[in-house]
């Protein structure tokens, strides 16, 4: 059954999705590190992230993802696409996917007037003279409204020092822009506003348990396997991560129970070889015969 707007806005927050929008990601002129630090704040705020796509600067292909992962998760995060230039277009796309209007956003207009600063290369720029630079600032915040709907839950201000907004639309999907910088400024400004939300409400997040090991993953795999069976039912997981070249491997185990998941860790060390590390690089110094002791 599919949900409304406002149920979508206002539900506990279980899993995540994130689109990364932009031709130059998918020709390999930028990297992508959005999708890692989004990844991140996810686990830390115990978030589900269970899908992350990077799609063309292709209004089709923005109309689907959007559509989709709006409706599958209750989180959904958009990157790129949002400066001032033709091939900006995830505004204009996302609004077709939900059938809405682009708008001029006032407030986000005298935001921009009073915290953005013109270019050494525009220094007779004005906001009073029409313009195409003008024209291609204010695509920026011509944002997709539902007039239906108060703005105030549509077009958020997270951060006093930038005028730039995230624009929700359908209630769960986030517009944000694809500069790192901004993207993670803003994301980390979201926070407050969502771990109400969260089924741990202080953010606490799942907890990551790193045992390294010089054993290959081939010797490992038959106890790992009945490892993540035993484990399962706990809603543990249990992983493992070739480090190729450093003469040492991964074992994760990921959950919520942590007094369990530290209670395994003298049984995984024993049948691992390994050791409780913090850093995966922590133990590379380490010989097997150091571990006997």
């Amino acid at each position: 059954m599919t949900s409304s707007i406002e149920e979508r806005s206002k539900r506990m927050i279980h899993t995540a999705g994130c689109i990364i929008i932009g031709d130059e990601v998918l020709g390999g002129k930028t990297i992508d590190t959005n999708s890692t630090y989004f990844a991140k704040f996810c686990f830390s705020l115990g978030m589900n992230l269970k899908r992350i796509e990077v799609i063309a600067d292709d209004e089709s292909e923005i109309v689907e993802a959007a559509r989709r992962m709006s409706e599958n998760y209750d989180f959904v995060v958009t990157s790129g696409g949002i400066g001032p230039t033709h091939d900006d277009i995830t505004y204009q796309s996302i609004a077709s996917a939900f059938n809405l209007k682009l708008k001029l956003h006032d407030e986000a207009l005298q935001r921009m007037k009073t915290l953005s600063k013109p270019h050494p290369s525009q220094p007779n720029f004005s906001y009073d003279i029409p313009s195409p630079a003008l024209e291609a600032k204010l695509r920026m915040i011509k944002l997709p409204i539902d007039d239906t709907r108060g703005e105030e839950s549509q077009i958020l201000f997270v951060d006093d020092t930038l005028w730039v907004p995230i624009s929700v639309v359908n209630g769960n999907v986030h517009i944000l822009p694809g500069v790192p910088k901004l993207f993670e400024r803003l994301l980390d400004g979201l926070k407050p506003r969502l771990v109400p939300r969260l089924t741990d409400p202080e953010g606490k997040g799942i907890h990551r348990i790193l045992i390294s090991t010089p054993m290959a993953e081939s010797a490992v795999a038959g106890y790992l396997t009945e490892l993540a069976r035993k484990v399962e039912p706990k809603g543990i997981k249990v992983g493992s991560y070739p480090r190729w070249g450093k003469g040492r491997n991964t074992v994760t185990l990921v959950g919520r129970d942590k007094g369990y998941m530290e209670s395994l860790i003298p049984e995984v060390e024993k049948n691992v070889q390994g050791i409780k590390v913090d850093r995966e690089d922590e133990a590379d110094h380490l010989n097997p015969e150091d571990l006997e002791s």
